[in-house]
């Protein structure tokens, strides 16, 4: 479309620019809190637009990111898609040979790297033929630390004495502005391709009170990583709504987001429930003053109702957002629709530990096992199918897993889900995760959450393993929390589930564990747990005959 108005990112940048120039963006780094403004941001995002030209950055190249949370970080966010390139966040938590794949396979030009990553970044780059094509690499700081890897320049030598003024581009809503590799537990990582159209329409979506509601009052911290779907879009959502930013840097301890959320008045964050069952036992232990904090918003896995009233009662509303790399990423949250004030208790609660309603703008339908859609009952359940503007149409460069995962323009999600009469989600499990025992279907996420709501359980995971005569068993596995009677534990814990269950959904054993293991985006890797534990008879418990399913 002619004229500069397709739906790009350029024009949030622009509004926050010229409509809020002296709002904050705040930023710890290795080097103590920085902060500066959006006029200054504007400024240092076009040096970067220019500096990035001058490397002989196209219209179309991709340019990749190994980096935290931080304002140098934030500044490629705009400077690389508004000039036409691709911005290429990638995980650096990630094994180096699925590093290796996705430098090659998006044939990245230049890398950003945050100096604590460097080492990482080396182990996987050093006399690897798949970084040729990688032309230079930036260190996000003022000064390059020793490194064994060429072309190497600091961030602020590599912008410096450029102008801060660019001549913007008019790019098509159909140019690619993003790239995110999913995790690849189960193979190789996939690629997903964002439009500037599919980011400029995620943004609407979330600025909506429907989704996350950022106004230009708000204080906003993403601890969901910048590598991990451009965390979540809030750096776009926050820019657009002229609101602050505040960046949490390296490894945030709890303590950490404690200060930050106290000294710069947060009202807004996000992440996955670890960190804020960290940030949940400092405040405990630690008198820290988090007022200002209006919403945590969670996603990843669901939330335990006890860090849910925690918060709760601290007049800090949890939200549950449900989304994935395939869907730039946010596709429902978890508010309190109009209609619903007359619930009691648990039935609030039961809403809050839903994945919510779908966001404005997404279409989908549970798909059963016969194909046929799956009524809205809150029992009945199914594939999740979805379409709409912020959701891909296909893998970059793997035709094998276009034909298996999109059909008549849905992306079929492999998340088992249910919806009730409101339309609320519940997420029953992952295809991959359900547990088939005895013909009957166990959710295993129902069962962490039970678990997890004890006192004493730090996390909780549960995997089906293969049994010879049921097919598979639920085997838990549970962090307890330090000093406590572990074998008491184990039989509260499986009582707890036998009040709520049927007798065939009680674990055959709850196998005490010093952590459970994680992705590379902070969940719980079963993919691990399957493997070291592939035999029910490694196992105490069995079931008994009266406890599985007829």
């Amino acid at each position: 479309m002619p004229g500069g108005t397709d739906q790009t990112l350029r024009p949030f940048l622009w509004r926050a620019e010229k409509m809020y120039p002296d709002r904050e963006i705040v930023s710890r780094t290795n080097r103590g809190i920085e902060r500066y403004t959006y006029t200054e941001f504007a400024d240092r995002t076009a040096q970067l637009a220019n500096a990035m030209t001058a490397a002989g950055i196209e219209e179309g190249d991709r340019v990749a990111t190994f980096c935290w949370n931080h304002h140098r970080h934030f500044e490629t966010y705009f400077g690389i898609p508004t000039i036409g390139a691709q911005l290429h966040t990638i995980n650096p938590l990630l094994p180096d040979e699925h590093v290796q794949y996705i430098v090659e396979n998006a044939d990245d030009q230049i890398i950003f790297v945050d100096p604590s990553l460097l080492p990482k970044l080396e182990g996987a780059a050093t006399d690897a033929p798949e970084f040729d094509g990688v032309s230079e690499y930036v260190v996000m700081d003022s000064e390059v630390p020793d490194t064994d890897l060429d072309n190497v320049t600091d961030y602020e030598s590599f912008i410096d004495g450029h102008d801060a003024d660019f001549d913007w581009p008019v790019l098509s809503e159909d140019q690619p502005a993003g790239m995110c590799y999913t995790s690849g537990t189960t193979g190789k990582p996939k690629g997903v391709e964002y439009t500037q159209k599919m980011l400029w329409a995620h943004t609407m979506m979330t600025l909506t009170p429907q989704g996350l509601g950022i106004h230009d009052t708000d204080v906003v911290m993403p601890v969901v990583p910048m590598f991990h779907v451009n965390a979540w879009g809030l750096p776009f959502s926050t820019t657009a709504a002229g609101a602050k930013h505040v960046y949490p840097g390296p490894s945030p301890s709890p303590e950490d987001l404690a200060n930050l959320i106290e000294e710069e008045g947060v009202t807004i964050t996000a992440g996955v429930p670890t960190v804020w069952l960290g940030l949940m036992d400092y405040l405990k232990n630690n008198d820290a003053d988090v007022s200002s904090l209006e919403q945590v918003i969670i996603g990843g896995s669901a939330a335990p109702e006890a860090m849910i009233r925690y918060f709760e009662d601290k007049g800090i509303e949890v939200l549950h957002a449900w989304g994935m790399t395939e869907m730039s990423p946010i596709g429902s949250v978890a508010h309190m629709k109009a209609g619903l004030e007359g619930l009691d208790d648990a039935g609030y609660m039961e809403k809050r530990k839903t994945q919510g309603l779908m966001v404005p703008g997404l279409e989908f339908k549970i798909v059963g096992d016969d194909g046929e859609e799956v009524p809205w009952n809150g029992e009945d359940f199914g594939e999740l199918w979805i379409r709409g503007p912020t959701v891909t149409q296909e893998y970059y460069k793997r035709p094998d897993a276009n034909e298996e995962d999109f059909e008549d323009g849905y992306l079929k999600t492999g998340d088992v889900v249910s919806i009730d009469e409101d339309g609320y989600m519940k997420i029953v499990d992952r295809a991959k995760d359900v547990i088939k025992s005895g013909g009957e279907w166990i959710s295993s996420v129902e069962l962490e959450n039970t678990l997890m709501a004890h006192d004493d359980v730090a996390e909780a995971t549960v995997i089906g393993v293969p049994h010879e005569r049921w097919q598979e068993r639920p085997i838990a596995f549970v962090v307890p929390d330090e000093g406590i009677d572990e074998a008491a534990l184990k039989d509260e814990l499986l009582a707890l589930v036998k009040d709520e269950y049927p007798k065939w959904w009680v674990p055959d054993d709850v196998v005490l564990i010093k952590e459970v293991p994680k992705t590379a985006t902070g969940k719980f890797d079963k993919k691990v747990l399957r493997d070291q534990y592939a035999d029910a008879s490694m196992f105490e418990g069995s079931t008994p005959e009266d406890a599985a399913p007829e």
